[in-house]
């Protein structure tokens, strides 16, 4: 049995959940699932990030102390996980003591350890993004608020570790995924890399995690973040479980933040003797049309809206379906109905009545008993029996799209089948066409539940649906081996639970 540990990013939870974060933490339960359904022990992480300047301006302004504000906002993100059918193990907030404390002890090693130091630093500061910039980036970036900072901080020796680095970068090609990615941060390590600064003084900050070794100062947001991937496992706290399940096989996480996971993150672990993760994978932006999603520019989707309108599950498709990880997807209205009504409602949904009505009118609401399979049918079997390994190997490559396509492709070719069989014409006929017919519709329901499993990491409420119609729910989800569905067995009742949507 392999064990498979995959992370979101922690939600910074002042914000409102949009599509972004939908995206990433669907296709970490897509993935959760797809590895269960397989057999495999699995640890699916996700949590929210709860200190830093922008949210003790927030409490301030609504007159609450800032741990009583994040208890509040959390609950948005939660509340979204549950709409989501998001199934995971553990919900890490940075505000827990089990992982503020291990925050603590691992500066108090890094201080001893003199990696890190103290020095006065003049620049300027993004008050946005609660970090210092360059002059450069000044110059040529999108920041909202600058100020121009002169204090004393506390520093991180990154530096140190920038050579060791990309030596590990180049001699293991799945650290950093895509491969546009990985020569991103390769390009961003040939320059000289700064020391982190890793304290905000309490005279601007009082929000975060304190310095154990200088009481007036906090810890930087993301110095603090990064950490929860290791201390949610038990790092310095159960020993057992943190040897389970690190390194993890993926860090999932947008691209803008790629550099703090694939440079920060990395620096970190190693001043710290820990492991690194096997794979960081960061995937594009979702577009409106065109136009990146911008709070600023007010054309973020809040993904409650599609669900409310269209059901969870159709939404959970599409962002699965319409995004090759690593570029970016375009979300519209029209683009996502017309996905819909082609492979849910067609494809899949017409699919599924056209099986179980005939089953229900011609067959007693049973599985027909099959005759000899010929030509016709073993080419469909073939398709069928290879068709689970081939949507497998897309999914170990995180080719989500293609493994999505090759399992509403079986749909097509049974489709086709049917067509060719025409089993609607073979029951009005004599018995040797009837046969012909039960053979037809015995197959066709045992593939449409085949297809069905191989679907359900992704719509797993209305995958369920269709198998309890099928009189397969006893069937266990990962198994998807032929003739499963016995002739005898027992339809359930309902239809397709995807209706077409009418295009005004």
């Amino acid at each position: 049995m392999s064990k498979f540990y995959v992370t979101t990013p922690l939600y910074y939870v002042n914000d409102k959940p949009h599509i972004g974060h939908a995206y990433t933490t669907i296709l970490a339960d897509v993935l959760a699932r797809f590895h269960r359904s397989n057999g495999d022990e699995v640890y699916f992480l996700t949590g929210t990030d709860e200190h830093g300047q922008k949210i003790q301006e927030a409490a301030e302004k609504r007159g609450v102390d800032p741990q009583t504000h994040v208890d509040e906002y959390v609950q948005n993100f939660q509340n979204l996980w549950k709409k989501l059918h998001i199934d995971y193990d553990d919900f890490i907030r940075t505000t827990e003591p089990r992982h503020t404390d291990r925050v603590k002890e691992l500066l108090q090693e890094l201080w001893d350890k003199g990696e890190i130091y103290a020095d006065e630093y003049e620049g300027y500061y993004s008050v946005s993004e609660e970090r210092f910039i360059t002059e450069k980036e000044a110059e040529e970036g999108d920041f909202r608020e600058i100020k121009k900072l002169k204090e004393r901080n506390y520093f991180f020796k990154m530096s140190n570790y920038q050579d060791k680095l990309i030596e590990h970068i180049e001699t293991h090609p799945d650290f950093i995924k895509p491969s546009t990615r990985r020569n991103e941060v390769l390009g961003f390590l040939k320059k000289p890399l700064n020391d982190l600064c890793i304290s905000r003084p309490k005279s601007r900050l009082n929000w975060g995690i304190e310095l154990p070794f200088d009481k007036d100062f906090v810890t930087y947001v993301w110095f603090d973040a990064l950490l929860n991937y290791i201390t949610a496992i038990g790092w310095r706290n159960d020993n057992d479980k943190f040897e389970k399940w690190w390194p993890a096989n993926y860090h999932l996480m947008a691209k803008d933040i790629l550099t703090t996971h694939a440079v920060y993150w990395p620096t970190m672990l190693m001043a710290s003797d820990v492991q690194l993760p096997k794979t960081i994978l960061s995937h594009g932006w979702w577009m409106m049309g065109e136009t990146k999603m911008s709070k600023s520019l007010g054309n973020v989707i809040n993904p409650m809206d599609f669900i409310e309108q269209y059901g969870v599950d159709p939404v959970r498709y599409f962002l699965m379906r319409d995004m090759v990880l690593g570029q970016d997807a375009s979300f519209t209205e029209d683009g996502f109905i017309r996905r819909y009504n082609s492979d849910l409602a067609n494809d899949f949904g017409n699919l599924v009545n056209r099986v179980t009505i005939l089953i229900h009118k011609h067959f007693d609401s049973k599985i027909p008993q099959p005759g000899k399979f010929d030509e016709v049918d073993l080419e469909l079997i073939g398709v069928a029996k290879s068709t689970p390994q081939i949507v497998r190997k897309h999914i170990e490559e995180m080719k989500i799209p293609d493994a999505i396509e090759v399992s509403i492709s079986l749909m097509r070719n049974l489709n086709r089948y049917l067509e060719t069989r025409a089993p609607w014409k073979l029951v009005k006929e004599d018995k040797s066409a009837w046969s012909v017919s039960a053979t037809t519709l015995f197959l066709s329901a045992d593939i449409l539940r085949i297809g069905a499993q191989l679907l359900h990491p992704v719509m797993p409420s209305r995958i369920e649906t269709i198998l309890s119609i099928l009189g397969a729910s006893k069937i266990p989800i990962n198994d998807v081996s032929l003739g499963l569905l016995k002739a005898g067995s027992s339809l359930g009742e309902g239809k397709s639970p995807f209706p077409r949507i009418d295009v005004k």
